[in-house]
């Protein structure tokens, strides 16, 4: 197999700085996010990508910008795990009354289930792994380790293992014919 996937995860926002759950509320970066999204400018310089896709969502497309890629295809496949009810509130505030709960392994009212997840993520990978060559995408945190167990051909729920911060880089790729971890949250 040839082909990588680099993934970005949005710089930081208002909310993901507060762990607030924020799938669909469209929030911009911080001064922060900003700067630090910024960064990762120079580490992605002279690389060159196939196809490049970002969620529609502002914090990831205007990551894509200050790292160099304006022109990144958005991809609707590419939104946050859809939280419901506990859009824009934390896991503590939601602990108070579902003790325990993560999105991995509790639902989330009015938001996606794992199938759904599932579902969506799988066209991602398939679409990277038709194209060949190096992809990146710019994404959110939930759905961007979500998308890396279905790339190692893991449940969704196995996402749950990887951490992941704001403005990071991460790279799954080929060790012979199995799917693997390159790099992760660097």
């Amino acid at each position: 197999m040839t082909s990588e996937l680099w993934l970005v995860r949005h710089g930081e926002t208002e909310w993901s700085r507060d762990h607030r759950h924020t799938s669909v509320t469209d929030l911009p970066l911080t001064e922060v996010g900003v700067r630090v999204a910024g960064e990762l400018a120079a580490r992605l310089a002279g690389e060159e990508f196939d196809l490049v896709l970002t969620s529609p969502r502002r914090r990831a497309r205007h990551t894509a910008e200050l790292v160099g890629f304006p022109d990144a295809e958005v991809d609707e496949d590419l939104v946050e795990w859809a939280y419901g009810d506990y859009e824009g509130i934390t896991t503590a505030e939601i602990r108070e009354t579902v003790p325990g709960w993560t999105v991995w392994t509790h639902p989330s009212p009015g938001g996606e289930t794992p199938q759904q997840v599932t579902a969506r993520l799988d066209r991602v990978v398939k679409r990277v792994r038709d194209q060949g060559g190096r992809s990146l995408v710019f994404g959110h945190g939930h759905a961007l380790r979500a998308l890396t167990a279905r790339w190692l051909e893991q449940p969704v729920t196995e996402g749950r293992y990887f951490r992941l911060d704001t403005a990071t880089l991460s790279v799954l790729g080929w060790e012979r014919e199995t799917p693997v971890l390159l790099r992760w949250n660097s």
